[in-house]
């Protein structure tokens, strides 16, 4: 039975871990840290539990059904499983997440050292997915080229923008802002839920399966135990970066304005410790986790639709790159306007999902509980959808006297209720075919 040696499951770890830190994911702490103020521990802790719980629980989840999406939507149907996969990875891929990160990439680690014009930005996305199109086109060395190479010059830039954090702070923490000081938990927690990793963690699951497999390790239960050792690596990996960067946050409120968003106090705290050269570091800390990410979006989207459809890996890939490349340098805006509401409202399917995936091995007919309870998370997505994109209103009364509609989360109760009901009604049918 072939087996990883140690060395390449901290590797597989490492990769795992670029993979989730995106830009988003470095901006959102210094944020949420500035607002929390003296708050920020328990505002960090509820930051960990959706940031870091749930895409680990995802991964997890993933593990136990075989490392895809398609399995884990398996009792919903074939069609339906499908779709949902479809939107799922167009969404966090080519429409928005993966030309976002060059964009966002090029503001805040490029400008400040190249200035500002479309021929940088031209010339930066050339290069830029060049370089991701040349790591998508092996994943079977995404380990080697990630894992061993690009992840610890990431992890020593951020080690160090970390340890100053820590050691060196600009000041104290001020008081909290009022919604972090009357419950800081429960706004770590929707700031966390705010990164939407579950999604990418949906996408991501085939990566890190197919990086397995491809270093000739082929039981499934095998497999699932690497990723999950790999997940767990990850989210270690991820927890140490949110807190030392929520610490970054809280202490950085003499150096930036209010309201100040986390690349500014990013920007503010290199430039307050490091001078010009501040400026370099951060370029690269940007640099670095927006091409990580990209790279595993590319890779997933080029593994999934070679599977379900007549096309090749290395086709989806280029098409893909292409795509995403000139989506960077016109248009982006109105996408990005196309693309949030379809986000938010993939997003309570994506956590239904995940949550009853764990537990659907222990189901004996998984489809009679996934199937209503997805629908609900369904329709409140298309609401939400629907919402953020304008085309309802924000405040209908009937929805905004759910629990946690102001935070976005007026679909988790009834979503709970359905699944009680669906559990419940599913029992008393298997008693009474049981008793026939």
């Amino acid at each position: 039975m072939k087996t990883l040696s140690p060395a390449n499951i901290l590797a597989l770890g490492f990769m795992t871990f670029a993979l989730f830190l995106g830009a988003g994911n470095i901006i959102f702490p210094p944020s949420a840290g500035l607002q929390a103020g003296e708050n920020l521990w328990p505002t960090a802790m509820g930051f960990l539990i959706t940031a870091v719980g749930l895409p680990l629980l995802t991964l997890v989840a993933l593990a136990r059904v075989g490392g895809g999406i398609q399995e884990l939507t398996a009792p919903l149907g074939r069609l339906p499983g499908l779709i949902l996969a479809i939107l799922v990875y167009l969404a966090i891929g080519p429409l928005f997440a993966t030309p976002r990160t060059a964009t966002v990439s090029y503001e805040i680690g490029i400008v400040s050292l190249v200035g500002d014009s479309w021929q940088a930005l031209l010339g930066y996305s050339l290069v830029y997915f060049a370089i991701v199109l040349a790591l998508a086109l092996k994943p079977g060395r995404l380990i080697d080229n990630i894992g061993k190479i690009i992840t610890p010059v990431l992890l020593l830039a951020v080690g160090v923008l970390g340890i100053t954090a820590v050691l060196l702070p600009p000041g104290p923490p001020e008081l909290a802002a009022p919604a972090y000081r009357d419950a800081p938990v429960i706004e770590g927690i929707l700031q966390g839920y705010l990164t939407m990793d579950a999604l990418g963690a949906l996408v991501f699951g085939v990566v890190i399966t197919r990086a397995i497999r491809d270093r000739q390790v082929q039981e499934s239960h095998v497999v699932t135990r690497y990723t999950i050792f790999a997940a767990i690596i990850a989210a270690i990996g991820l927890a140490l970066v949110y807190l030392a960067l929520f610490r970054l946050g809280a202490t950085s409120s003499s150096l930036v304005g209010e309201g100040a968003n986390g690349g500014q106090i990013l920007a503010a705290f290199v430039q307050y410790r490091f001078g010009n050269g501040g400026s370099f570091l951060l370029a690269v800390v940007i640099t670095l986790a927006c091409l990580t990410t990209a790279v595993g979006l590319i890779s997933a989207c080029g593994s999934f639709f070679s599977r379900e459809f007549p096309v090749s890996y290395a086709q989806v890939v280029w098409i893909f790159t292409i795509f995403c490349m000139a989506v960077s340098n016109q248009g982006l805006d109105s996408l990005i306007r196309i693309s949030i509401p379809v986000l938010v409202g993939l997003y309570p399917l994506a956590i239904a999902l995940v949550c009853l995936g764990l537990f659907s091995r222990n189901l004996t007919r998984p489809e009679n509980i996934m199937r209503p309870v997805m629908l609900v998370a369904l329709a409140f997505g298309i609401i939400d959808g629907l919402k953020t994109a304008g085309f309802m209103a924000r405040d209908t009364a009937w929805l905004s006297a759910l629990p946690f509609s102001s935070q976005g989360l007026g679909w988790l109760v009834p979503a709970l209720i359905m699944l009680a009901l669906a559990l419940a009604v599913d029992r008393v049918r298997f008693g009474r075919l049981g008793n026939a």
